[in-house]
């Protein structure tokens, strides 16, 4: 596998102007006061946790992979089956599978600035507050797994709901295409109970989302089809063409913004030595950054303690390939001691229950967790 088979997240016209083409002086305004605090986020400029700065890089950088065959170590596994199979370390990164599911919260300074607003159709336009919420996930698609450029296409319906209120969030997040025209793009709406359209919501998952009222979008779209926008158009099917539907499409320019828009959320730029720490963001970093004192108050089972990550983190290949390997043996081992006792594994800190807004299973936290009473904890490393 070669440096370029690294996923490929496009990040277009993030430190330039152009990203607000087409808005208005007073709307762009209006969006800085919705937005203020994410500017100081952009650029390398590290998250912090309101008292002290977290790390901006790893130990080390990730190894090479200029010498692995995807393609080679997979057809060793041809009609094996995956759960006995212990796959080279060289696809991971240092972060756990819980880890990654951790990434949703990066964005935790919406969720804070959500709880200071007092009309629930602004809370849901960064889909949190004191209210109950559920969302679903788009699809996402992995192109190029055993050969060419890894790239990654999310696609589908999204619905985010407040139970409390009624109020409906529906984002269709758009497939890439044959010439990639669609790609990355995000375009739905919120409605009240009566199913009634309060504000639409388009841009592109990659870059950033804004939010501006129905009348003024449905005039703008009418204004594209009577070919004001003939030329841009032209453009982008042009840098669209491609020859293999497959490779990565062209990046398009950067979000058109309809005048009158109200910027909802912009990504935050990579560090500038990204490429070499796994592609990580800041806050992608700081996930298994230990503090002094932190082992005292995490269970023995936090993920930030296991031996593969710390010697991958640290550069240690070998150790970090030896410790995967010992830990999923241990892990076969209990498997097969619990099922000797007809025991069965029970979670801690959830429990698989019924939802009790959509009706259906779901797991819903116990409690205990931040109590600390960390007893009676398997070992697991």
């Amino acid at each position: 596998m070669s440096n370029e088979d690294e996923f490929y997240d496009a990040v277009t016209g993030l430190d330039s102007d152009e990203s607000c083409e087409g808005v208005s002086e007073a709307s762009f305004k209006d969006a800085l006061v919705f937005d203020s605090s994410s500017q100081k986020k952009n650029g390398s400029v590290p998250q912090e946790n309101g008292i002290k700065k977290h790390r901006t890089s790893l130990p080390a950088p990730m190894f090479s992979r200029n010498t692995i065959s995807v393609w080679s170590i997979l057809k060793k596994c041809i009609g094996l089956e995956l759960s006995k199979i212990t796959m080279p370390i060289v696809f991971n990164e240092p972060l756990s599978f819980l880890q990654r599911i951790t990434e949703y919260m990066e964005h935790t300074y919406l969720i804070n600035r959500a709880c200071s607003l007092s009309d629930s159709i602004e809370r849901m336009q960064v889909r949190e507050h004191n209210e109950a919420f559920t969302w679903s996930n788009p699809y996402c698609c992995v192109h190029n797994v055993i050969l060419g450029k890894l790239w990654i296409e999310q696609y589908g319906t999204v619905e985010i709901v407040n139970h409390s209120t009624g109020d409906k969030c529906v984002l269709n997040f758009k497939p890439c295409g044959m010439f990639g025209k669609e790609l990355h793009k995000v375009e739905g709406y919120i409605q009240d109970k009566s199913k009634k359209k309060l504000c639409i919501i388009y841009g592109k998952w990659t870059e950033c989302m804004w939010s501006v009222d129905p009348q003024a979008y449905e005039a703008h779209k009418k204004s594209e089809k009577k070919g004001d926008n003939k030329k841009h158009k032209n453009e982008e099917t042009e840098g669209a063409e491609n020859d293999d539907a497959d490779d990565m499409p062209e990046i398009q320019e950067t979000v058109s913004v309809v005048p009158g828009s109200t910027l909802l959320w912009r990504i935050d730029s990579r560090p500038a030595h990204s490429a070499t720490m796994y592609n990580f963001t800041n806050f992608a970093m700081t996930l298994n950054e230990l503090e002094p004192g932190m082992e005292a108050i995490l269970p023995s089972t936090d993920c930030r303690f296991r031996p593969d990550i710390k010697a991958m983190e640290n550069g240690n290949m070998d150790e970090a390939s030896q410790e995967k390997e010992r830990l999923e043996e241990k892990q076969r081992a209990a498997r097969k001691e619990r099922a000797k006792n007809n025991d069965e594994w029970s979670t801690r800190w959830f429990q698989m229950d019924t939802n009790p807004y959509t009706g259906s299973q779901d797991w819903i936290y116990s409690g205990g967790y931040f109590n600390r009473n960390y007893q009676d904890l398997p070992d697991i490393y």
